[in-house]
C-alpha cells in the first residue's frame, strides 16, 4: 500500500503530494487524515519532515521511501476534502487549510512546543473508610499528620495533591509515606482549562412563549437548510427562541452552534446557555488562553 503525503510546508513548490510506501508494521495506523513523519530529499540522508496522508492507493511507480512514524490522527477524510476544497478556491497551499483543523497549539511543525493535555496528580484513599478508622483507633496509624490527610481524605476524595498540600499545610514526603504504606494512591488524571470552571449554574426551564415568539419559533424549520431573521429590540426573548430550538435539535442527538457578536457578550451568554443545558457547552474566543482553546477544541470535537 501507498500513502499520498502532503509536506507540512508554506513552500508553493511543495503544494502537491509526495508517494510513500506504507510499512507492513505501520499498516494499521496509517491513514487519511494521519499526521506522520516521512523522510524527504534527494540527499543520502535526507531530512525528515512532517506530513499529511490525504489519499492511500495500492501501488505507485513514485514511491521508493517508507513512512517513518505516525504521529498521531487528528483529522478525518472530510477534513481533508474540505482542505482540498479550500486550497483551490483560495489559491493557497493544502497544508495551511489543514492547519486550520488541528487544535489550537498544535499546528508548530516542533513536537515539544505543541500544546497537550494538562494533567495532574490526585490523591484517592485506597483502604475503606472502615478499615482506616479500624487503623487509627488500633494506633496502627499514629501519625496526627497521617491522620490529618486520611480524615480529610474520607469527606474530599480526589484532591488535587498540590491543594492537599497546601489545605492542611503538609509535605509531599508525608503524603508520599502514605502511599508507600498503602492507605492512600496517587494517580495522574487529566485537568480541564475551563475559564468558567467557577461559574455557578443555576438550572432554569423553557419560559412560556408569547404570541410574537411562537408566530417565529413555528416559522423556523431546523431540519432543513435555511436562513431566518428573528427582529426584535433588546430584552424582546430573542434569546428564549434560541434556547428552546436548540433544544429540540440536542433531543435529536444533533449539536449546534451559537456565534455571538462580541466577546463582551460571552459571560452572559454563557450563564444562559449553562443554566438550560448544564455542562455540555463548549467556548471558543481569542481571549482564552492557547491551553483553554485546546480543551474546548477538544470538547466539541468528542460531542
Amino acid at each position: 500500500m501507498v500513502a499520498e503525503v502532503i509536506i507540512n510546508s508554506v513552500a508553493k513548490e511543495l503544494n502537491k503530494t509526495f508517494d510513500y510506501i506504507i510499512p507492513k508494521a505501520l499498516a494499521q495506523d496509517v491513514k487519511i487524515g494521519a499526521r506522520v513523519f516521512v523522510p524527504f530529499g534527494k540527499t543520502k540522508t535526507p531530512k525528515i519532515e512532517e506530513g499529511f496522508v490525504i489519499n492511500i492507493k495500492n501501488s505507485s511507480s513514485f514511491a521508493n521511501k517508507e513512512i517513518i512514524k505516525v504521529e498521531d490522527i487528528i483529522l478525518t477524510e472530510d477534513n481533508i476534502s474540505l482542505a482540498k476544497l479550500m486550497a483551490r478556491r483560495y489559491f493557497c497551499n493544502i497544508s495551511d487549510c489543514i492547519k486550520l483543523m488541528l487544535p489550537p497549539g498544535n499546528a508548530s511543525k516542533n513536537v515539544e512546543k505543541r500544546v497537550k493535555e494538562k494533567t495532574g496528580n490526585f490523591v484517592y484513599l485506597k483502604r475503606d473508610i472502615d478499615e482506616i478508622e479500624f487503623l487509627i483507633e488500633t494506633e496502627k496509624i499514629k501519625s496526627e499528620k497521617h491522620i490529618k490527610i486520611l480524615r480529610f481524605l474520607e469527606e474530599n476524595d480526589g484532591v488535587y495533591i498540590s491543594d492537599l498540600e497546601v489545605i492542611l499545610d503538609i509535605s509531599r514526603a508525608i503524603i508520599k509515606t502514605l502511599e508507600k504504606n498503602g492507605h492512600i494512591e496517587i494517580i495522574e488524571e487529566k485537568i480541564e482549562r475551563n475559564p468558567f470552571t467557577r461559574r455557578k449554574i443555576n438550572p432554569d426551564k423553557p419560559l412560556k412563549l408569547t404570541a410574537e415568539q411562537q408566530t417565529a419559533y413555528k416559522k423556523i424549520d431546523c431540519n432543513s437548510f435555511g436562513e431566518y431573521l428573528i427582529y426584535g429590540i433588546t430584552g424582546s426573548g430573542k434569546t428564549e427562541i434560541y434556547l428552546q430550538l436548540i433544544e429540540n435539535i440536542l433531543k435529536e442527538g444533533k449539536t449546534a452552534m451559537v456565534l455571538v457578536p462580541e466577546i463582551s457578550l460571552t459571560p452572559q451568554m454563557v450563564d444562559r446557555f449553562s443554566n438550560r443545558f448544564g455542562d455540555v457547552i463548549a467556548i471558543l474566543h481569542s481571549r482564552l488562553s492557547i491551553g483553554e482553546r485546546f480543551d474546548e477544541w477538544q470538547k466539541i470535537k468528542i460531542r
